[in-house]
């Protein structure tokens, strides 16, 4: 008796064509928004959630009694874990959006410290507003979460003329441990978020974070908006105290009626970090090759088995 092919959803055309020709397999474009699924979510083994997870979309896990892997297309994976039932394994997308996240991280540095949106607004009003800003070579950056997109950010800050500090989870040749962050703190003119969603790193950005970081500091977060407690950063930020760039925030979308859209040096950015062709690329293709390790018996990579 013929074997019948294993079902993938997946959430884009563009991943779907990836996978095209893929043995073995039947590939599927599902989001499920809510509405009635199709037949078909009962034989699915192999699923993609969307890039932005929606409840509706990870709900659908509990139908899916044959689901044996999970892929997500982020490096985060905190909205999604909670959802993946037993006898499936959650893989995450590390090291996919290296490139672009660690571009992003430089360019929100850069433009921040160079008052890019200042003069964009001033652009804006045809004004002709000279002044003089801030430069980066000179400084001390501080890379707190020195994992794969840490090390890319430090590839493309070379040839800037800066120190690098680095902070992880687990020491190593210079690599501090998070225990020393507290003394790192007060060095950096630059302070780079890309560490995790964990149950230590939720709201590790408080008050005495920032009062340790000195007058002036940038603090720049690419990684989760959770990470950082938003009263405590508004209060340093509206003091006057602190600039900052944020491709993330808590709350996330932020509502219109927030006061972050209005205070002055802060850059926000919505979401946008691994929001590349490079990186939509890189996905797809990451992908394939996990559905091409499922299907083959192959050990999957980047297999999530505790904080991260």
């Amino acid at each position: 008796m013929l074997s019948q092919p294993v079902v993938i959803w997946v959430p884009t055309e563009p991943v779907a064509r990836a996978l095209t020709g893929l043995a073995g397999a039947r590939v599927e474009v599902r989001v499920p928004d809510g509405g009635d699924l199709p037949t078909s979510v009962a034989e699915v083994e192999f699923y993609v959630p969307p890039f932005f997870p929606v409840p509706a979309a990870m709900a659908a896990m509990a139908r899916m009694p044959k689901l044996k892997v999970v892929q997500t297309l982020t490096a985060g994976f905190e909205a999604v874990r909670p959802y993946v039932p037993a006898g499936a394994v959650l893989c995450n997308a590390r090291g996919v959006h290296d490139a672009s996240t660690a571009e992003w991280v430089v360019a929100a540095t850069l433009a921040a410290i160079r008052q890019f949106p200042y003069f964009a607004a001033e652009q804006a009003a045809r004004r002709w507003s000279y002044r003089p800003t801030d430069c980066l070579a000179g400084k001390t950056v501080l890379i707190v979460g020195y994992g794969s997109i840490g090390k890319a950010v430090e590839r493309r800050l070379a040839g800037f003329e800066v120190r690098i500090l680095r902070v992880a989870r687990t020491a190593r040749a210079h690599v501090s441990p998070v225990s020393e962050l507290p003394g790192l703190l007060p060095e950096a003119d630059v302070v780079i978020l890309l560490v995790p969603v964990t149950g230590e790193t939720v709201g590790m950005v408080d008050a005495a974070f920032l009062a340790r970081m000195k007058d002036g500091a940038l603090l720049v977060n690419a990684a989760r908006g959770v990470l950082v407690v938003t009263d405590d950063l508004v209060a340093e930020v509206a003091a006057g105290r602190l600039p900052v760039a944020l491709d993330v925030t808590d709350p996330e979308p932020l509502p219109p009626g927030h006061r972050l859209w209005t205070l002055p040096n802060v850059l926000i950015t919505p979401h946008v970090g691994a929001s590349t062709p490079v990186s939509a690329g890189t996905a797809q293709r990451f992908v394939l090759e996990q559905a091409e390790r499922y299907l083959s018996g192959q050990p999957l990579l980047n297999v999530i088995t505790g904080d991260y």
